[in-house]
């Protein structure tokens, strides 16, 4: 195993330059990659100097970006980074502070360090696996909310692209049953932060129904460090073959869980 606080250290540096750039740079041309789906110059731009900086302090290591793919994440590859250069890009692009770049580092198929910076928010958050999630150096834990209905429950994005009518009657259903049952339910359109604020207990749950390793990595470390139970639907450990990536503190997902069945 490598040393995990020197490589926690490379990770940290690499989001920095996210971050600068984020506060520094304007978003440039905005793409359309898909059905509302984006990509700026400034995504490439981060995606490109991290990498680099990556490879530089861990040349033997693979990597994975949200934008223009790279490596593979499963029980056969040793190291993999994983990257999304701004999580949140619609968020960035129209000025709403909600971003952050999130970097986890995966060993064979397990993210063991997760790192997530929103710079607008100056929140930095890291964990490695089983010492512990900290923001701005700070330990943090989830909430101890026990009862449903005062908890706050962020939900992920609503589905575009093929296929998105028969993804958002799901997701549908779910906004429903949580509207009736929690007290308030928010959507912040990026997904480590989700799973960051479960972990700083900000909020009490997050409903993601989809997992994608740039989105999930480094924020699944995160929320489990912080002792937030990181599951999918059916309340089976989170891995990267789940279909969702659910985040809850402890005390109220035997509430949750029927609301998700239904």
């Amino acid at each position: 195993m490598n040393d995990l606080n020197h490589l926690l250290g490379v990770a940290q540096e690499a989001v920095e330059i996210g971050a600068k750039l984020m506060t520094t740079s304007a978003p440039g041309v905005v793409r359309a990659k898909g059905d509302r789906d984006y990509v700026s110059d400034l995504d490439l731009q981060i995606q490109h100097e991290i990498r680099d900086h990556l490879h530089q302090a861990t040349p033997d290591f693979d990597f994975l970006g949200e934008e223009e793919g790279g490596g593979t994440i499963d029980e056969a590859t040793d190291y993999v980074w994983a990257l999304d250069p701004i999580d949140g890009t619609s968020n960035f692009a129209h000025g709403i502070p909600l971003c952050a770049t999130s970097l986890a580092l995966v060993h064979r198929g397990e993210p063991i360090i997760g790192v997530i910076t929103a710079p607008f928010l100056d929140q930095r958050y890291h964990a490695v696996k089983d010492h512990g999630a900290y923001c701005n150096g700070q330990p943090i834990h989830a909430s101890n909310t026990t009862d449903l209905h005062r908890a706050i429950v962020t939900i992920g994005d609503y589905a575009t692209g093929p296929g998105a009518e028969e993804k958002n009657q799901r997701r549908f259903a779910v906004t429903k049953a949580l509207a009736e049952n929690v007290e308030r339910i928010r959507m912040i359109g990026a997904a480590s932060l989700d799973l960051a604020w479960v972990a700083e207990g900000r909020t009490d749950a997050c409903i993601i129904l989809s997992n994608k390793p740039w989105d999930m990595a480094a924020g699944t470390v995160v929320a489990r460090e912080s002792e937030a139970l990181v599951i999918d639907a059916a309340g089976k450990p989170h891995s990267r073959r789940s279909t969702e990536t659910i985040a809850v503190n402890e005390h109220i997902w035997t509430q949750l869980s029927p609301l998700l069945e239904e």
